[in-house]
């Protein structure tokens, strides 16, 4: 993240929250307090009006003043709560990110709307697709090959060297729809039966029958879910 990034986040978290601590700071942007302690510093030099010291915490004195969100109350409560479900079922960088943006929407809400917003929330549970969700995130990025060991529906163990092509939510479970080498076609992949994967160095490019948009398609997905 690049620095002048990093000071911007800083002042959205601080508007966001009453009190907040170098420390918290630091693990959510994952640098060091002393980082922490240098970017307030120099933020305060800059005329940003925050009180507080090391070890207690920092607050704004007062609002800074930003535009104000081109949203309706029912488009802010859908973010709110899009962001919140990220942060309940993704990985702890989306989750990083989605609280990040959740900051920022708090931050610049006018005070009534924020009272007259239905209360939405999304709440995490133990899940078992953490360990696999953000690797394979990764691998889909990239364009790599993973090999996944796994167990069927009927408990028996099975290797695959598959494409990554997309992470699918269900409302209880995340699936991977992938270019399977073995079945040389498009298979899904619930990530709780995930034990072990290996991102390999080898990468891909799918032919057009091979995209993630081609198994939408088989699929019977929406037209407006293949662009």
């Amino acid at each position: 993240m690049r620095r002048a990034d990093r000071l911007f986040q800083i002042v959205q978290f601080l508007r966001g929250r009453r009190l907040t601590t170098a420390r918290w700071l630091a693990e959510r942007l994952e640098v060091s307090e002393r980082t922490i302690y240098r970017d307030v510093r120099d933020l305060c030099l800059s005329g940003v009006p925050i009180e507080g010291e090391a070890g207690v915490g920092y607050v704004l004195r007062h609002k800074l003043d930003l535009p104000p969100l081109m949203f309706d109350r029912e488009e802010l409560a859908a973010l709110r709560l899009g962001a919140e479900m990220v942060a309940a079922w993704s990985d702890p960088q989306l989750a990083r990110a989605a609280e990040s943006a959740l900051a920022k929407i708090r931050s610049v809400l006018p005070a009534e709307i924020q009272r007259g917003m239905t209360p939405l929330h999304a709440p995490a549970f133990p899940g078992q697709h953490e360990a696999a969700f953000a690797p394979l995130r990764g691998a889909i990025d990239k364009r790599q090959v993973v090999r996944l060991y796994y167990r069927k529906p009927d408990g028996q163990a099975d290797q695959r060297d598959v494409w990554p092509l997309g992470l699918f939510f269900w409302g209880k479970v995340w699936t991977l729809i992938a270019w399977c080498e073995l079945r040389n076609a498009h298979r899904q992949f619930r990530l709780d039966r995930i034990e072990t994967i290996d991102v390999l160095l080898q990468t891909f490019t799918p032919s057009r029958e091979q995209t993630l948009q081609a198994a939408l398609r088989a699929y019977g997905a929406p037209r407006d879910a293949l662009d």
